[in-house]
């Protein structure tokens, strides 16, 4: 039985644009007061100046404003059956998030018609549902009557819900109190235990820590098995891997691949790899203080790819942009392998080394031979100040593909023997006859 039915589904904004703003200072206001009011009295006389002449009496011209209209989903279709645990990705800007809105009935849809059939639960953004000043306490029986629950289910499920948010100590604490991953917790408690037909989860499960993830998967498995069904939105393709039956691929607001949940994630990081072979380039007219402007993968011979043998040296060239220094940060990234593991993290040690008149800082780092086994690898770049925020972060980046180049393991093709090369030592002892 269907219990979501899309149909030709399509979401339009309008993206105004300001060509020409200028920045007007205090003195500037307090000037063109003055040259507006001789403007005015001399304004039987204006009609004939230039605007040269009339920005200087303090009329300025204004800024030209244009529209585009930008569609986040366009035509899309597609049936989700009882009991399903379907993942849905895509690179940023894909779509996914507008779906989830506006199947969660927050966001209407410019064309086409969404049929949902049972009670939705949704937990798309940290804290959605909560109100800043209530308790976590007070929080948890107004989410729940959002959800559509009578006070009676949710104290059934209270204890429970605290028990699983790990938040005992804080239940009467305001939430506006609470650290993002006290409000992921509980929010997804509440969403989980009380009993939607259909819960929708979009990436905030990033918030928490490992050990929480784990627990989430665990009962998002849980809620699966009980004929509930799950949309889940994640970044992440160990989770989408290990949780969902089946995939959506969602690229520039269509769909572009559906099926077996492997299938779909292959052929979005084989994609994905084709495409980043020209590496990343951030916007130009970034307003971060800080951030990665420019990432590539090169091979020994200086030349651009994304593939590479095992035998090859890997080198990234980073550029990153300085618009205002900010003091103890640190530049780095790190490597998932394509199941969504994280392969380790590497940060740049020349970093303390930038002085706050570089505007502009490239880097090059370089994985060594012989380390990562073949597979697909994607590449995350971040620049930060350790547990205090992050300035910019580019996720998926950069995906290269491993080839084996002849190693002892070509032999085992398709079996996962783990992720990097291990230069192991082994001997053999001279065994005796008769010694035990």
């Amino acid at each position: 039985m269907n219990v979501i039915k899309v149909e030709n589904l399509s979401k339009k904004y309008t993206i105004r644009h300001q060509q020409r703003e200028s920045y007007t200072a205090l003195r500037d206001v307090m000037a063109n007061g003055a040259k507006r009011l001789g403007a005015k009295l001399l304004s039987p006389f204006t009609s004939h100046l230039s605007s040269h002449e009339l920005s200087a009496m303090g009329h300025e011209p204004r800024a030209i404003r244009s529209k585009e209209d930008f569609w986040a989903l366009k035509d899309v279709s597609f049936e989700v059956k009882q009991g399903e645990v379907i993942g849905i990705i895509g690179r940023n800007g894909a779509g996914k998030s507008t779906l989830l809105k506006i199947l969660s009935r927050i966001t209407e849809p410019t064309t086409g018609s969404v049929k949902i059939k049972g009670r939705i639960a949704s937990l798309l953004e940290v804290g959605t549902g909560f109100h800043s000043e209530l308790t976590g306490r007070e929080n948890v029986y107004l989410n729940g009557a959002i959800l559509g629950m009578t006070k009676a289910e949710i104290k059934r499920k209270f204890e429970e819900i605290v028990a699983f948010a790990e938040i005992e100590k804080f239940l009467d604490t305001p939430v506006k109190r609470y650290s993002s991953g006290m409000y992921v917790r509980l929010a997804f408690a509440v969403a989980a235990h009380l009993e939607p037909e259909i819960l929708v989860i979009d990436e905030v499960l990033a918030v928490g820590d490992a050990s929480f993830q784990k627990k989430c998967l665990g009962k998002m498995g849980d809620v699966a098995k009980k004929g509930r069904t799950v949309l889940f939105v994640s970044h992440q393709m160990g989770a989408i891997a290990q949780l969902c039956s089946k995939a959506f691929l969602l690229s520039k607001g269509s769909i572009a691949k559906t099926g077996d949940t492997q299938h779909v994630i292959d052929y979005y990081l084989s994609e994905a790899s084709s495409a980043s072979q020209n590496g990343f380039t951030a916007s130009a007219n970034s307003s971060k203080e800080m951030f990665i402007a420019k990432a590539q993968t090169l091979n020994s011979e200086g030349g651009i790819t994304s593939y590479f043998t095992h035998k090859e040296k890997i080198i990234i060239s980073v550029t990153c942009q300085i618009n205002q220094w900010i003091p103890n940060t640190v530049m780095g990234f790190f490597i998932k392998d394509q199941r969504g593991r994280k392969v380790f993290t590497s940060e740049n040690e020349e970093w303390e080394k930038i002085t706050q008149q570089q505007k502009e800082v490239y880097t090059i780092v370089t994985i060594p031979s012989n380390f990562l086994v073949p597979g697909q690898y994607i590449i995350t770049f971040a620049i930060s100040i350790p547990n205090v925020r992050i300035v910019d972060l580019v996720e998926d980046a950069l995906i290269i593909t491993i080839i084996d180049g002849g190693s002892i393991f070509a032999a085992h093709e398709g079996y996962d023997y783990g992720c990097v090369f291990a230069d192991c030592k082994w001997s053999i002892n001279n065994i005796k006859e008769g010694v035990c």
